[in-house]
């Protein structure tokens, strides 16, 4: 695997290909983003992935400085699952002077679920996957569905844009209790790591209920909030929503239901498509 930080070292190594699949991360891996990069690796002549953490989406009170750093860690585990070129900027080649211009997602998509409880958080991931995507020539990018709105919204942005990059999402991969992997299920305590499972668990209750024909959503919606706070979770939403645009939920369509909540310090998001 070969290591690249500047602009000009990534457009050298991309010289002798035509379609490189890209994964572009945080850092602090995971399982989730190796199955990405296996993913990515037979869709083009040559995987990428990207690392950097990006100032831009997180808020004032979140976890920028103290987000996790684990580079050698991350070397280590990309090599293995087959990473061809790492592309890992610093602030000043990626954002070399002051980001005047930002991608300002439509409202409708962006305000709200996470981006109601981050104001910001869109336009900021917009911004810089539009950069990362240009730097790395990219003509397939593979994202995670546990992000599932960034996801929505990141399509969205690839189509209006007429950019010739295929986004191919990929399912939420999971412990075996259920909870979905995040680099923040590294903050949890102990006995928050073996209670994180039961958001997962609200979500299933949705889904099954709305399985077997249940069409009061409004009450899924409220029963699921009511189990997790009295679970002791602190809640954001836990929201039915149309798996095509994140719009009101109809019967008969396909749905999705997503949560966002916090186990003590640490928030965590999940979703389930039926």
């Amino acid at each position: 695997m070969r290591i690249v930080n500047s602009l000009s070292a990534l457009a050298e190594a991309l010289q002798a290909y035509r379609h490189p699949s890209v994964v572009p991360t945080m850092g602090n891996l995971h399982e989730g983003h190796l199955d990405l990069v296996r993913k990515a690796k037979p869709l083009g002549d040559v995987q990428l992935t990207t690392i950097f953490v990006n100032r831009l989406q997180f808020g004032p009170n979140e976890d920028f400085d103290s987000y996790p750093r684990t580079f050698e860690a991350d070397c280590a585990q990309l090599e293995a699952a087959g990473c061809d070129l790492l592309f890992a900027p610093t602030e000043a080649t990626l954002y070399p002077e002051p980001q005047g211009f930002k991608v300002t997602p439509p409202a409708e998509l962006a305000d709200v679920l996470e981006g109601q409880f981050r104001p910001g958080f869109f336009a900021g991931v917009c911004t810089v996957v539009l950069k990362l995507l240009a730097c790395t020539q990219a003509r397939t990018a593979v994202f995670g569905k546990k992000d599932y709105q960034q996801l929505m919204v990141i399509r969205h942005m690839v189509r209006q844009f007429n950019l010739p990059v295929d986004i191919v999402g990929v399912d939420t991969r999971r412990a075996s209790d259920g909870l979905a992997m995040s680099s923040r299920n590294g903050y949890l305590s102990e006995a928050e790591r073996s209670q994180a499972p039961q958001l997962h668990a609200a979500l299933q209750q949705v889904a099954q209920a709305v399985r077997a024909g249940g069409t009061d959503f409004e009450a899924l919606q409220a029963k699921a909030l009511n189990t997790l706070s009295a679970q002791g979770w602190q809640a954001d939403y836990v929201a039915l929503r149309r798996q095509a645009d994140l719009g009101p939920p109809q019967a008969g369509q396909a749905l999705v239901v997503l949560a966002a909540a916090r186990l003590g310090r640490t928030r965590l998001i999940d979703n389930l498509e039926m």
